[in-house]
């Protein structure tokens, strides 16, 4: 008796289903594909229909709307659609409720300040050699370590030699000689001892023939960068005893990429700061532009003068420069929001009016001030979509209109509409 009850009840939960399954068939009937079918003539609206698709699978066309196999409910492809192969539609419900924005494309002069890194360096063009004129002992080193700052005139060494007695000597003999002949002697004792390197003031304040000890001074005020004898080492004439280089000026080394570069002129006002002087800034001129690339990170010098009266910049500094190039020509411009950006290149998508949008390739060139320059592509006046246009993107990859506008050779393939109300891009709920 259990038994035949339970095959009862078997027997009628399959008939429900039965029942169920046809009923939900009926109501929401699955769409085949288009293989020969007559297809309507027009929608409620009135429009002609060609076939229904679905969003994610364009390719695919059915003759009646419905569900498709992936369960996506189906789009008319509508006969009075743009034709052209890289314009797709969007149905401005779907438009709106996206929060599209688009922008005009304008032509103006990009603000031309560049800001980029620079490190300060010495002056060479100050930097003095200190080196010995004649053979000679140091008897003594009153500058006895790098970096030492000396005022010009400041005593750096003294040095014996007996190329400088013997000539002190000679001059302090021919001193009282009156006779045309000894005058000739004289003068010629006195240029000798200046090409050893001897002062006018060093020669009267030495004891003639005693063969005391001359003292080498600063020939300008500045650091000691270099110092390469110590005191009691005997030195061999041209030897380089010390090096010292001016700081009233400082050099600043900035790192121009390649695409600003050729805006930067000599003679470019330049402003500088460093973060060891908040609230300072140091104005000077581009002197000249390096010719040699940094093959590291592609980026040329700019060699910029600075006044450094007070000696606040030290070397090895590093300082954001900001350079002020004459301003350009007005040039057509997008907001950079606008620009979507590939592997090999860049693209806008523009507003064609009446839910039409296109994808257009660009060259883009500089960027300042929120906006790039367009260098092919575009020529003002366009309208560019700046909010949303990925999602417009997608869909335009999805119906196959960027593909289109890579293969210039193909024949001419209806583009897909999306009017969707309500239903994001993609056709996803």
């Amino acid at each position: 008796m259990k038994r035949a009850l339970m095959i009862l009840a078997g027997l009628v939960l399959a008939a429900f289903l039965l029942v169920a399954g046809y009923v939900g068939g009926r109501r929401h009937p699955q769409a085949t594909p288009a293989d020969g079918l007559a297809l309507p003539a027009s929608d409620a609206g009135g429009k002609k229909v060609l076939y229904w698709y679905d969003p994610m699978v364009p390719a695919q066309h059915f003759a009646k709307p419905g569900l498709s196999p992936m369960g996506m409910q189906m789009v008319p492809k509508y006969a009075d659609e743009g034709a052209a192969k890289d314009v797709i539609r969007i149905d401005p419900a779907t438009v709106q409720n996206l929060g599209v924005r688009t922008a005009p494309v304008e032509r103006r002069v990009l603000a031309s300040a560049i800001r980029v890194p620079g490190t300060i360096s010495w002056d060479l063009r100050q930097a003095v050699t200190v080196s010995a004129r004649v053979d000679a002992v140091i008897t003594k080193l009153d500058v006895r370590a790098p970096y030492t700052t000396v005022a010009a005139g400041a005593p750096l060494a003294e040095l014996l030699a007996p190329q400088w007695s013997s000539a002190l000597a000679e001059y302090g003999a021919l001193q009282r000689a009156q006779s045309a002949d000894a005058k000739g002697l004289r003068a010629a004792a006195l240029q000798r001892l200046k090409v050893l390197g001897l002062t006018a003031a060093e020669i009267q304040g030495v004891r003639h023939g005693s063969g005391a000890a001359i003292t080498l001074r600063a020939p300008q005020a500045g650091v000691v960068t270099t110092l390469d004898v110590r005191e009691g080492q005997r030195v061999n004439v041209g030897q380089t005893l010390m090096t010292i280089n001016g700081l009233s000026t400082v050099w600043v080394e900035a790192a121009l990429p390649q695409a600003v570069a050729g805006v930067v002129r000599a003679g470019t006002p330049v402003a500088v700061r460093v973060d060891a002087l908040p609230g300072q800034r140091f104005h000077g001129t581009v002197e000249t532009l390096l010719p040699d690339i940094d093959s590291a990170t592609r980026t040329q010098r700019a060699r910029i003068v600075i006044d450094n009266p007070d000696g606040a910049l030290s070397p090895g500094m590093f300082a954001t420069v900001q350079l002020s190039p004459a301003p350009g020509e007005a040039v057509p411009v997008v907001p950079d929001d606008a620009l979507i950006a590939t592997g090999s290149q860049a693209r806008v998508v523009v507003a064609e009016g009446d839910g039409h949008f296109r994808a257009v390739p660009v060259r883009i060139g500089r960027a300042a001030g929120g906006y790039t320059e367009i260098l092919d592509g575009l020529t003002g006046g366009e309208k560019v979509v700046v909010s949303g246009q990925f999602l417009i993107d997608s869909e335009a990859s999805l119906s196959g209109a960027l593909e289109r506008l890579n293969d210039t050779t193909a024949e001419p393939v209806p583009a897909a509409s999306t009017p969707m109300p309500g239903m994001p891009m993609g056709g996803k709920p």
